[in-house]
C-alpha cells in the first residue's frame, strides 16, 4: 500500500511538472514569435526596402479600386472611353503580369 501511495505522488508531481513545462514552452514561443508584417507595416526593422518601379496607367485612365493578394495586386482601371480593365501586377517586382478587359454582357 505504501508503494502505491509513493507511485501516486510521483505521477502527480510528473503531471504538474509536465504541465508547467508545456506552459513555459508555449509562452516562450509566443514571446519570440516574429511580428506579423501586415500588423507592423512595411517600415518594420529588418524588412527589405521596397524597390518596385512605377506602374503605368493608360493615358486618361483612373484607378477605381485596388485588391491585394499574397503576391499579386489587381488594379481596376477606368479608361478615358469609359471601359474598364483589370491590371494584374506582381508585388515583388512591380511588373505587369496581364490585362483583363471588362465588358458588359449583351
Amino acid at each position: 500500500m505504501r508503494a502505491l501511495k509513493i507511485l501516486v505522488v510521483v505521477m502527480g508531481v510528473m503531471l504538474v511538472v509536465g504541465f508547467a513545462a508545456l506552459v513555459a514552452v508555449i509562452a516562450s514561443r509566443l514571446a519570440h514569435r516574429a511580428p506579423n508584417a501586415a500588423a507592423v507595416g512595411a517600415s518594420a526593422a529588418g524588412a527589405p526596402p521596397f524597390s518596385a518601379g512605377p506602374i503605368d496607367i493608360p493615358a486618361g485612365g483612373r484607378v477605381e479600386t485596388i485588391g491585394v493578394g499574397s503576391d499579386r495586386m489587381v488594379i481596376d482601371v477606368v479608361l478615358a472611353d469609359g471601359t474598364r480593365q483589370l491590371m494584374i501586377v506582381d508585388l515583388a517586382t512591380g511588373r505587369q503580369l496581364g490585362l483583363i478587359p471588362l465588358r458588359s454582357a449583351r
